[in-house]
């Protein structure tokens, strides 16, 4: 087993219609003004910025973020991943109920910053548990933002 390899999911409910959700998801500049983990977005051209995020652990990732699908259609974002975390990540956004939405957060990593790998195989459910607290408060986060 590669120690340094996630696999994300997370799935948000939210009390929002799917294109509001989306529009939302696919600003990532304004990311950091409803997402408390998502520390800075810095744009670097129309589909590629560098994205800091940071959880309960004492430490940061920094990822290049190259925008691979966007789809509102379908309702599929999709980004290449590059820095301290290589791979990629997608949400698709569906209705759900009436009037809600479900999003849902794939993301599939190796993670390359020195610090974590160091730590690989003890700290992985720190890591785990790292990026849960960092969804369960984006999800909460996100949900106040479009209930204004």
């Amino acid at each position: 087993m590669d120690w340094s390899h996630y696999r994300f999911r997370s799935v948000w409910d939210l009390p929002a219609p799917p294109g509001a959700v989306y529009t939302a998801l696919e600003q990532i500049d304004a990311y950091p003004g409803w997402w408390p983990q998502v520390r800075r977005v810095t744009r670097l051209d129309d589909s590629t910025g560098i994205v800091r995020v940071r959880s309960f652990l004492p430490y940061a990732l920094e990822v290049t973020v190259h925008e691979k699908l966007r789809a509102p259609e379908t309702g599929v974002l999709e980004v290449a991943m590059t820095g301290d975390m290589d791979g990629w990540a997608r949400w698709t956004v569906r209705p759900r109920g009436s009037g809600g939405t479900r999003a849902v957060y794939e993301q599939e990593v190796e993670v390359r910053k020195a610090l974590v790998r160091r730590f690989a195989v003890v700290g992985r459910p720190l890591l785990i548990a790292n990026h849960a607290l960092m969804m369960r408060g984006g999800r909460r986060a996100l949900a106040a933002a479009l209930a204004v």
